[in-house]
């Protein structure tokens, strides 16, 4: 596994998530909360059996260029992750979610977290419904992070005493007429950096019945940054056949 370690870099949770389970105390949450889950496609997502899509960071200033690329079963909880160790050969790791405690120690304390930070980016909205335990306010009319103008602020905070990767995490997210993410802000609930981040929610692409943003630019701490999905693509129900997002 030394392989699989030298892979990971320090980024592996660099605009960190909560991985939080539904609990007895979930909040009365506003209508909005399932409206955006399902703009992105929430009534159709068990028609998808596969999903997979490279994440991709980077950070010019600090010279980071970091790519991992996950297929996703969903109804399985199969995760197959692939990238290259730092002399660029090349790393491929499977495993079952639900499996995760007898997992290798560095599947564990790496690559799943790893899974859940990129998969928080790649399906936000999702979580944001199933999260039952985040605290979700609304808002009209605020003013955009990095563009001109204002949109309907939809914020989504984590309580720190339920635990997971980053407690007490915000992500605020600004919506379009459209319904769709235009902007959003994530603020760290602990004291790890980035402590600030926003960017653009922009390249929408199809997944099949998925509505995903691959492309998101803006600042962490002041500091240019940059994360996309490349080779997006997912298999439906019944089917053998990858097809590309479009």
């Amino acid at each position: 596994m030394t392989k699989l370690r030298r892979s990971m870099t320090m980024c592996w949770l660099f605009f960190g998530v909560l991985l939080l389970a539904v609990t007895s105390r979930a909040q009365t949450r506003p209508p909005i909360v399932e409206q955006l889950a399902k703009t992105y496609g929430l009534d159709s997502f068990g028609q998808l059996d596969a999903i997979r899509y490279t994440f991709n960071l980077e950070l010019p200033d600090l010279k980071v260029n970091l790519s991992r690329t996950w297929t996703w079963e969903p109804k399985t909880g199969q995760v197959t992750y692939e990238s290259k160790d730092k002399d660029g050969k090349p790393v491929k790791v499977s495993y079952v979610r639900s499996q995760i405690s007898s997992a290798p120690a560095n599947v564990k304390d790496e690559v799943e977290p790893a899974f859940v930070n990129d998969n928080y980016w790649f399906i936000f909205p999702f979580h944001a419904y199933w999260d039952t335990s985040a605290i979700v306010t609304v808002k009209d009319m605020q003013k955009l992070p990095l563009g001109k103008g204002s949109a309907k602020l939809v914020s989504v905070k984590y309580p720190p005493e339920v635990g997971g990767y980053t407690p007490g995490d915000t992500w605020d997210l600004f919506l379009g007429s459209d319904g769709r993410v235009k902007e959003f802000t994530y603020h760290r609930g602990g004291p790890k950096k980035p402590s600030l981040l926003s960017t653009t929610w922009a390249g929408y692409k199809k997944a099949g019945p998925l509505l995903v943003s691959t492309d998101h630019r803006g600042v962490a701490d002041g500091k240019a940054a940059r994360i996309f999905f490349s080779n997006v693509a997912f298999k439906l129900a019944g089917s053998d056949k990858w097809t590309d997002a479009q």
